[in-house]
């Protein structure tokens, strides 16, 4: 595909790899430059990684664009990818065309949740990757789903246990660290899409609807039945979604 067509980076969560999007981006229409990439310490990409930040990540991807001669692109974010793209947007708004906040948040971590990321860093010491992938994956399918989408879920259980433990801890850390983007959502200069799940226990609804306000710009889709995971638990919607938000990004008739 060529430079000159409008690119979408898609970015995958935690303990995810760009192989979350094989399916997904399958049948968008032609004429966008599809992008995917691992993250720092995630799929393939596991070597020589120090800094599990979101702002490291923010600059990883940065780098992956300009190599790639991207100059700005749509940002289609699931989960802990959208933290990585509210940093991204925080240091380079003028590379950002638009945001797919795809069960993500621009809000830091309650208390709460920093001391169960806490219990989840010391479970996986003492048990390790792959028995917490056992219990990690499946609560993010809304209840509905959890037994009929159950190779879907293997595939994530599979990705998962071959995330290494010093990425698994190191972006856990990460999450709990981050810090308050909604001053992104609010200054962007672009238009902001956001997808959540009613069954989502990761990013709950009810936190989500006060962020729907902040952006001068902003689209919303929920989803009944649909957990943290709306690209597998409600494909065709989402990726209709993420189509026509495309198309009025980048004026596609």
């Amino acid at each position: 595909m060529s430079s000159q067509h409008p690119a979408i980076l898609f970015l995958h969560g935690f303990a995810e790899s760009r192989e979350i999007w094989t399916d997904f981006t399958r049948e968008f229409p032609a004429g966008y430059r599809l992008l995917t990439l691992n993250l720092l310490g995630h799929g393939t990409n596991v070597h020589d990684v120090r800094d599990y930040s979101m702002e490291a990540q923010a600059r990883y991807v940065a780098e992956q664009l300009r190599q790639k001669g991207v100059e700005k692109a749509l940002l289609v974010c699931h989960s802990m990818g959208g933290y990585v793209a509210l940093a991204f947007a925080e240091r380079y708004p003028e590379q950002v065309a638009g945001l797919v906040l795809f069960h993500s948040t621009a809000l830091p971590d309650t208390d709460e949740k920093k001391v169960n990321r806490d219990k989840n860093m010391d479970f996986v010491r003492r048990h390790g990757v792959e028995k917490f992938m056992e219990s990690f994956i499946r609560p993010l399918f809304a209840p509905v789903n959890r037994e009929q989408m159950r190779e879907q879920r293997e595939f994530l259980e599979e990705i998962g246990r071959s995330t290494p433990e010093a990425t698994v801890l190191g972006a856990l850390e990460a999450m709990r660290n981050r810090p308050d983007r909604t001053k992104v959502l609010k200054e962007a200069e672009f238009p902001v899409l956001f997808i959540g799940g009613q069954d989502d226990v990761a990013v709950p609804v009810e936190s989500l609807l006060p962020q729907l306000a902040l952006p001068t710009e902003s689209h919303v889709l929920l989803l009944s039945d649909v957990g943290h995971l709306g690209y597998f638990e409600a494909p065709a919607l989402t990726r209709q979604a993420v189509v026509n938000f495309a198309s009025r990004v980048y004026e596609v008739k």
